[in-house]
């Protein structure tokens, strides 16, 4: 299915600040992070289904809580996290992970806007996933998962990006990829983008402000 670039009126909105997502959005790391997740969970005796995976993404849960509703102890679950962690870092290392055009768009848009990530990704793989990219050196800042009280759907990690930035939210616009993302948008009471993201596209969308096909569409929505 093919989304519309909507347009934004420029008498009505005026951006001046964009927060935006990594996973999904400036690197293609959700689909290893879900293959990491389901190689660990398989050596202890577990499948986890994408459909599933998918269903909890968006609820901003994990897929230890298909590895509880099968018996696995807490215990268990804190020690394989060490191990699914590995196996998603051995992802980012030798995987393509690139989306083609990013840095290009965001020379452009740096040009008119200033810029951050929010993201709920560690530290430690967020900085993994950038060291070999220039992708950060348009940002102003990041914040990662250790740097807000709460992860996305609740609405911290961009309250604490606007409060950062002295931003208004109405001259703020988010871009996402994920149900959960646009949720802790929208909770945070921004205006929201969602690029379109196949691995993601079972998710509902319905209250995103605007749609674009890729994140070029972000350049003809602004």
């Amino acid at each position: 299915m093919t989304w519309h670039c909507q347009h934004i009126m420029k008498d009505n909105h005026m951006y001046n600040t964009i927060l935006f997502d990594n996973d999904g959005v400036l690197v293609e790391t959700e689909v290893w992070y879900f293959r990491a997740n389901v190689k660990v969970l398989k050596e202890l005796g577990v499948t986890l289904h994408e459909d599933e995976y998918l269903e909890l993404m968006a609820e901003g849960k994990t897929s230890w809580e298909v590895a509880r509703a099968q018996g696995v102890s807490e215990e268990t679950i804190i020690q394989t996290r060490f191990k699914r962690d590995e196996y998603y870092q051995e992802y980012l290392k030798t995987e393509d992970i690139e989306i083609k055009g990013v840095e290009e768009i965001l020379q452009e848009l740096k040009k008119k806007y200033q810029m951050a990530i929010i993201t709920t990704s560690r530290r430690v793989d967020f900085e993994l996933i950038h060291a070999q990219r220039n992708i950060t050196k348009y940002m102003d800042f990041v914040l990662c998962v250790e740097d807000y009280p709460r992860s996305k759907p609740h609405p911290d990690p961009y309250l604490a990006g606007l409060k950062k930035f002295n931003a208004k939210k109405e001259e703020t616009l988010v871009v996402e990829d994920s149900q959960r993302g646009l949720k802790s948008a929208v909770a945070a009471n921004i205006d929201c983008v969602i690029v379109k993201n196949d691995f993601v596209s079972s998710h509902d969308f319905s209250s995103a402000k605007y749609k674009i096909d890729n994140l070029c569409g972000l350049l003809k929505l602004l």
